[in-house]
């Protein structure tokens, strides 16, 4: 890590802004080195990450500034796309290029077409088991310190969803692959299991993850980047406000009396809503959260629809507070 800059800060977390941070992590680099590095670049304000990056991998790692780390849980399903060099014909014991090498085959006998056939097998809904070296706790302990004693423990598959996957290469031993997935799936538990299908073996040789969610690693900064941008007094094009970050999720509006309440923590009768985007109360919204928003279009909070859990329920519809996302010290509200 290079040294970090001398960085004036703010003297308010609304000159940078709240939401996701689009950083494009280096390789060498831990995610829990990133956000280190710009909590002391930031001062006192609240720095996370949503979504782990292996030191070895780079690309997009989603970091949360201020009231963006309110929102990590909403942003977990956010699908992932990978860029991949899968190195058939041998095993490590991490799976990737930073362990051990375990085992080393002859490729004489693989062919192209052995190779797409074996790729093609791990396209949609498919068992994984997590490898040993990761941060999955199995009785609590995670099982990377397990491994490190030397020991490998059983460990439950689990089911991961493969929306693409495609070979962009054939060089050699190397398969060069683009993996679009759900969230829990591990690239290098992929590349492994596609080289024992093919009976040689194979590890991870480099990965970089390419997309998750709406954050590209086009329009991703590397982490002097951020701190020079911000340095100059530039905008901060890569910081994903947490209105758009949240975007999935259905919204309604509601008047400045309501909006009061909310920013209190005080649930909000769906009588009292102005207008929703999308389906309105009574269409498969129960326990769906929403972005409550004033009738400026400020996002205020996430809520939870409450219905009438039977017939003989006469308490009307609200939507419950679950996370305050504007301050309470906001310019009035206007009706």
């Amino acid at each position: 890590m290079t040294a970090m800059l001398t960085v004036p800060l703010p003297s308010s977390i609304n000159q940078i802004g709240d939401g996701v941070l689009n950083i494009n992590k280096e390789r060498g680099w831990t995610s829990h080195d990133v956000v280190a590095r710009l909590r002391k670049t930031l001062g006192g304000i609240k720095v996370g990450h949503a979504g782990t990056l292996d030191p070895a991998a780079t690309g997009v790692l989603p970091v949360l500034i201020g009231r963006g780390t309110r929102i990590a849980e909403y942003l977990l399903h956010w699908d992932k796309e990978y860029r991949a060099v899968l190195r058939l014909g041998e095993t490590t014991d991490t799976l990737d290029a930073t362990g051990t090498l375990l085992e080393r085959h002859s490729l004489d006998r693989v062919t192209e077409e052995m190779i797409r056939e074996a790729v093609s097998a791990f396209r949609g809904r498919i068992q994984q088991t997590p490898p040993m070296y990761s941060a999955v706790k199995v009785r609590g302990v995670p099982l990377y310190r397990t491994a490190r004693q030397g020991r490998i423990i059983d460990r439950d598959p689990r089911e991961v969803l493969i929306h693409r996957l495609e070979i962009e290469r054939i060089a050699g031993s190397d398969v060069s692959l683009r993996v679009l997935c759900s969230k829990g799936t591990y690239i290098r538990t992929l590349c492994a299991d596609i080289g024992a299908r093919l009976g040689v073996g194979g590890h991870c040789l480099a990965l970089e993850r390419s997309k998750v969610g709406p954050l590209s690693v086009e329009q991703a900064v590397a982490v002097e980047e951020f701190e020079r941008q911000l340095q100059a007094g530039e905008v901060i094009a890569s910081l994903l406000p947490l209105d758009a970050a949240l975007a999935e999720l259905r919204a309604c509006r509601v008047g400045c009396e309501a909006a009061r309440n909310v920013l209190h923590g005080v649930p909000v009768p769906c009588d009292m809503v102005v207008s929703w985007d999308g389906l309105p109360p009574g269409h498969g919204l129960r326990e769906e959260p929403v972005r409550i928003k004033d009738v400026q279009d400020r996002l205020l909070a996430i809520g939870v629809l409450r219905r009438a859990s039977s017939r003989e329920d006469t308490r009307p519809e609200q939507i419950a507070i679950k996370k305050v996302l504007m301050s309470q010290e906001t310019p009035a509200f206007v009706s």
